[in-house]
């Protein structure tokens, strides 16, 4: 079966989700922190109305190298919990895929970025890592 995966980067990874999940692609935006929360947790957004929980994806993969861009963009993700922002360097394509193609979880990756990565994609001359929405904001 076909789908498609909305990508963006962070640092030197190449991350996506589905398609279907992705409400819209925004600059950075004021936020709202919120005490006691996870580390990665950056606090809550208001979007015309709508509250959405804003995650620093850097943090929650535990990806040690810094991003060099300076305003993040924020990508809005539909999840059962509600809507979820999460922040990454530079917004990429929408690729279509054949899901059977999905690799398993690669072995290399540690810590809570096994959490959240369901998978991997081949692509000619990367690899994309498939993120789970629904797991992104659970602590």
């Amino acid at each position: 079966m076909m789908t498609q995966y909305c990508t963006f980067e962070l640092g030197p990874l190449l991350l996506g989700v589905e398609a279907h999940h992705v409400q819209e692609v925004l600059r950075a935006q004021p936020v709202t922190p919120v005490p006691l929360a996870p580390d990665y947790v950056r606090g809550l957004m208001n979007l015309r109305g709508q509250i959405a929980l804003v995650v620093d994806l850097q943090r929650r993969l535990d990806e040690l190298e810094g991003s060099s861009v300076a305003r993040p963009i924020n990508v809005l993700l539909h999840t059962k919990a509600g809507l979820v922002s999460i922040q990454t360097d530079r917004i990429g394509d929408v690729l279509t895929m054949d899901s059977e193609a999905l690799d398993t979880v690669p072995d290399t990756l540690q810590g809570r970025a096994k959490e959240v990565i369901v998978g991997a994609l081949r692509l000619p001359e990367r690899l994309l890592l498939v993120l789970d929405p629904e797991r992104i904001a659970v602590t």
